[in-house]
């Protein structure tokens, strides 16, 4: 029975361990549960490539070779000569014509030239911003030849007043500018004035006269206490093909201006044009500047031309600031600005009255060649204007 009991349990072992040999490979063959739908399985890929690496951008390309933009830099500008701007542009005085020139011809041209009418004349000078000493003069002139010639009719009228106006201007000044330089050292014109009468536009037009009239221009942005100057100044040269030299906001004006005389040096140019600050808060802090500005300039050669740019439309006040300038530094010359925004055109004569420097160049307009030299015989020409005058009943 022994025997037999231990051949049974001896065949059961053998079915148990034959049972276990079959179930366990198919459990190790059972796929595992598939993914949601939603999901990608990435673990082989994870396990073998190991992290991620972003694509180079030369991978990402379209295949196509894009050039990059060519930025040319605009054409330079061609100036408008200046012979003759002063009478191309005449129409420009309009308002001055209508309410100067023909006021006092009409009031010439009546029957009778009492003192009333003298009067009246007198007023309109004064009013047109003529000055009182030089109304006093023009009228005295006007009425000694009216009453030895005799003349009455609208031409020679026209011509008497003419004559007059422009003797008032005083022809004989010199009214060229200083252009050109000597010995290696380009000419060095100095721009002054008050900030708000178009000084630094001003500046760069009287740039584009010099380019007009052939000179090679290097430009100062001396005026370093208001941001927009130098980056105004540097606009206006780029137009023409002049370098503009300029310092950080806040610079010593003098530095700058000495550095914009040396690269004119350098350069070999004709004209070296130096904006500067118009600040008139404090008349000894303008004294002070200006006056360093001259001394270190004049260390590589003498200032040509100081230039004082005035706006019209100021009239009589405008004077009073051009006096602070004329006692700083020796103004050479004055820039009458916006003449055609005013019906005083009178103010040409008072400047050089009171002043006693020449106007030699104004401004008709904003375009950027509205800037004339000045010829007082053109100037009363466009004045006065052409048309017949209408004789009083």
């Amino acid at each position: 029975m022994t025997d037999y009991l231990l051949v049974a349990l001896a065949l059961l072992g053998v079915l148990i361990l034959g049972g276990l040999g079959l179930v366990v490979p198919r459990l190790r063959r059972r796929a595992a549960p598939p993914l949601p739908q939603t999901e990608v399985d990435t673990r082989a890929e994870e396990d073998l490539a190991g992290p991620p690496v972003e694509a180079a951008e030369s991978d990402l390309s379209t295949g196509v070779l894009v050039e990059p933009p060519v930025v040319t830099a605009p054409p330079l500008e061609v100036p408008e000569p200046t012979a003759g701007r002063l009478v191309r542009l005449r129409s420009r005085l309009a308002r001055s014509q209508n309410a100067f020139g023909k006021g006092l011809l009409g009031l010439l041209a009546r029957d009778h030239l009492d003192e009333d009418a003298w009067e009246e004349i007198e007023d309109s000078l004064i009013t047109a911003d003529v000055g009182i000493d030089a109304t006093r003069d023009i009228v005295d002139r006007l009425r000694e030849r009216t009453r030895v010639l005799g003349t009455r009719s609208a031409g020679e009228l026209r011509d008497l007043l003419a004559t007059e106006l422009v003797t008032a201007l005083d022809p004989g000044l010199d009214r060229s500018l200083r252009t050109t330089g000597r010995d290696g050292v380009p000419a060095v014109l100095l721009v002054v004035g008050v900030n708000g009468a178009g000084k630094t536009t001003t500046c760069g037009k009287i740039a584009r006269v010099l380019v007009a009239d052939g000179r090679s221009v290097t430009l100062g942005a001396a005026d370093t206490f208001r941001a927009a100057a130098a980056d105004q100044l540097e606009t206006w040269g780029g137009r023409v093909g002049a370098e503009t030299v300029r310092g950080a906001e806040g610079a010593d004006p003098a530095s700058v201006a000495f550095d914009a005389v040396r690269r004119g040096i350098d350069a070999g140019t004709d004209t070296v044009l130096i904006d500067t600050a118009g600040r008139l808060q404090n008349k000894i802090g303008l004294m002070d500047e200006l006056g360093k500005v001259k001394r270190v300039v004049e260390k590589h050669g003498p200032i040509d031309e100081t230039l004082l740019i005035l706006d019209a439309t100021t009239g009589q006040n405008g004077l009073e600031q051009a006096r602070v300038f004329t006692e700083v530094v020796n103004v050479t010359g004055v820039v009458l600005t916006k003449l055609d925004g005013t019906a005083k055109g009178g103010i040409v004569i008072a400047v050089q009255r009171k002043l006693g420097i020449p106007v030699k160049l104004v401004g008709l307009g904003e375009g950027a060649d509205d800037l004339a030299p000045f010829d007082p015989a053109q100037f009363v020409d466009a004045l006065l204007g052409t048309e017949p005058l209408a004789r009083d009943a």
